[in-house]
Formats: structure tokens, sequence, C-alpha cells
């Protein structure tokens, strides 16, 4: 692995997350957060600088860039490359301070801004397989963003290293980098037909050899419970506390078993992630997760019996219970031809590597684009302990994924004659 992959690594990567890019719910603008555009305007102009062709920045926040092909293309399938800019709203994410730590010893590592917080290997045993690598963390206080800025540098260190290397044979390649990831935004706006590509894959992986083509089917489920209010000195036998009837269907949601705080692997949930509200009205917010079809709508089912039995209990009130499709498991469509995963893997194999398949336990921009036509398997970016403090990643991690990248796109011009994915 050529060892100037780290050092522009380590660049690259160290500026993106100090660039605030934290995407916000909610949010009626598009992108959520206008400082999205900061990561964004970097990065075309850099796209520019490298000699990249076709470099644009759509209006709702999409990058896009063109890796224009080095062999005859005939039938070699058009590849693209993702990673999104913004980063998690769960955790602060302004003012990052990226810490490099090096040579990684197996010591426990903690960060200046924060004394209580330890980042050891027998809490988060994937450290125990990067002694002597490189470890960059956050100094405490915020989260470090490797989710996805790390997929923002692997791309950028690929598309550098294939525009000064022509000699290197690949089809074309698209590059699009993207808002609004972690709200569930994120290529909602992207138009298939502009970024005109046959196949493509999501940089934003975890663990060293990972390739995702399976993730969760996920549902929202939005309850509005109405009672009746009136002022509370005069409510004897009129009042109808919609605050309790939600707290009825709160306390029916499974606790014990089928939540996320007791599943695992391929086991689905339904999740009561918010409410509010007050005595005339309130609101639950329910997310429901299966691997499986038939496992999401017994889900739904459910919700929607408790919200009927507490209904029946209190005819006063109106409760009204919205299920809404929000993505489903990209394998649906990658298990009908898995040339994309295949490739994949033997990327991985030829450094010597075992793939690791592992399923999503969550979306990826790649549930949404597979499912309208553009197959799109995660890859790896070495990044852990998303969304918090003590996230970090192994440059040594970020290397290999740029390998992988450049494997494949040699890959796909050698053995993807006549992919055409499945779009109409």
């Amino acid at each position: 692995m050529p060892k100037n992959f780290l050092k522009e690594l380590e660049d690259r990567f160290l500026r993106y997350v100090q660039i605030d890019t934290q995407s916000k719910e909610n949010s009626d603008e598009t992108p959520s957060t206008a400082k999205q555009f900061d990561l964004l305007r970097l990065l075309v102009n850099e796209l520019i600088d490298l000699g990249a062709k076709d470099v644009a920045l759509t209006d709702t926040g999409y990058a896009l860039a063109t890796i224009p092909a080095t062999v005859p293309t005939g039938d070699i399938p058009t590849v693209a490359f993702f990673a999104h800019v913004d980063t998690a709203p769960a955790y602060n994410g302004a003012n990052v301070k990226p810490i490099i730590h090096r040579n990684y010893d197996g010591a426990p590592i903690t960060f200046c801004h924060n004394p209580d917080l330890v980042l050891a290997e027998d809490d988060f045993t994937y450290l125990q397989t990067k002694h002597g690598d490189d470890i960059v963390t956050a100094s405490g206080d915020t989260l470090l963003g490797a989710d996805d800025k790390a997929g923002v540098a692997i791309i950028m260190t690929m598309a550098a290293h294939l525009l000064a290397n022509p000699e290197i044979p690949h089809g074309e390649i698209r590059i699009c980098f993207n808002p609004d990831e972690e709200v569930g935004r994120g290529v909602v706006n992207l138009e298939l037909e502009e970024l005109g590509a046959n196949v493509a894959y999501t940089l934003d992986g975890a663990q060293l050899g990972e390739v995702c083509y399976e993730t969760f089917s996920a549902d929202k489920a939005t309850i509005t419970v109405t009672g009746v209010s009136i002022h509370p000195g005069e409510a004897k036998d009129k009042m109808v506390n919609a605050l309790h009837l939600a707290a009825k269907i709160a306390d029916a949601l499974p606790q014990d078993h089928c939540s996320p705080e007791t599943t695992a692997e391929h086991e689905g949930f339904i999740h009561l992630c918010e409410m509010q509200g007050s005595t005339a009205q309130a609101a639950l917010h329910i997310i429901l997760r299966d691997f499986e079809l038939d496992g999401l709508a017994a889900h739904g089912e459910r919700v929607q019996s408790i919200c009927q039995q507490v209904q029946a209990g209190e005819p006063r009130a109106k409760i009204e219970c919205a299920i809404t499709p929000q993505y489903r498991n990209m394998r649906y469509w990658l298990e009908k031809d898995k040339r994309p995963v295949e490739l994949a893997a033997e990327a991985i194999e030829q450094m010597g590597l075992e793939p690791v398949y592992r399923p999503i336990r969550g979306g990826t921009d790649g549930s949404k684009l597979t499912e309208r036509g553009l197959p799109c398997p995660n890859l790896f970016t070495g990044m852990q302990n998303l969304h918090g403090p003590l996230e970090y990643i192994s440059l040594q991690d970020m290397a290999a994924s740029v390998q992988m990248c450049l494997n494949l796109a040699q890959l796909w011009a050698e053995k993807g004659q006549g992919y055409q994915g499945w779009r109409e």
C-alpha cells in the first residue's frame, strides 16, 4: 500500500473534521443546515484543482464530479462513490479538535477536554486489533466526525491518485458528496439521471474489510392523541388528559423484548424515540425496524393494536396512528445480481484481507439508492463509536479503504462488461 496515502489522508481528514457540518432534524431548509455548504464548496474547489471533470455543486447540496475513463468504455459500467458531509445532530460537532495517537500501544486513551472519558480496548475490543496504528480521536467534548468525513477523505484521496496516474485502467467514475444522511434525507433530492452511474458504493462503513449489503427495512409510526382540555378547576368528569393516554400507550410498548436495548443481529424492534404534548394533545414518534417485511408489518400492527385498546378505554379521546414507509432492506435488490457485492469482496481479498459481511442495524444512503434502481452496497472506512465523544478511527484502516476503492475501479473495468444495474 503506498505510504503517501497515510500522509494525504491525515491532512485531508484533519482539515475536513474541523469544519462544522452538523445536519438538523425537522429543518425546512435544503440542506437542513447551510453550513454543510462550507465543506461542499471546499471539496468542489479541490476537485477542480485535482483536474476532475464535470465538477458541479447543486442548489440542493450535491457536489458531483467525474474521473474520466482511461480505457475504452464500450459497455463498461460507470461506477459512483458516495460519502455524506454532514455529521450527526446527536452530539456536539462544533470546534472539533482532532488528536492523533501515534503507534497505538494498547494503553487507555484519555481526552484533554474531558478527563473522565476513557477509550479502552477492554470496553471496545476492535481497538485490540489496532496496535501500531495511528488512531484519531476528538478532544473529549465533541464527536470526531469520522462519520462520514472519513469517507470523504478516502474518496478524495482515491480521486487524486487516479487523476495523477492515468495509466491505471478504469472506466468512468462519478463522485458524489451529499448532505443530510444523518437526518434521513441524504439522497432524496439527487437526480439519478444527472449522476449517470450504473452501480455505486457508499463509503460509510466500519471495521476493516466490511461489506454491507443488508439493512433494516424501516417505517415510522406517528401517534396523535387528542384529549378534552378544560380548566382543571372545572375538570371533574369532563377533562380527558392526552398526556395520560400517551403514557398508557408508551407503557404498553414492549420494553423487555423487541426494543433496541434488548435486540441484536437480525432482530427487529419497536422504538419510542420522542414524546411531546399537553393536556389537549400529545404525540408519540416511534420507529419500526426489521430485516424482513413481514416482521416490519407485524411491528406496525402491534402499535396500531395498542392504540385501539387505549382508544376503546377512553372513547371521548381521539387516537390516530399513521405509519409511513422510510426505507427498505437493500438486500431485496442486491441479491438479484450480487456482482456489486462480489467485486467489492474481491477488491478486499486482493489486499490479503477477508471480507466481513455484516447487516446494518440502520439505513444508509445506499438503501434509498438501491431501492430507486442504483445498486449501492456500503463499504468500510474504519470509523468506530459513532455519534459521540468516544468516536475514533485508524488512519491505516482508511488507507486500506483507499486501496480497496482503487481495486474496485479496476475490477469493474476488467469484469463489469454489460452490467447496467436495473433502472428502467
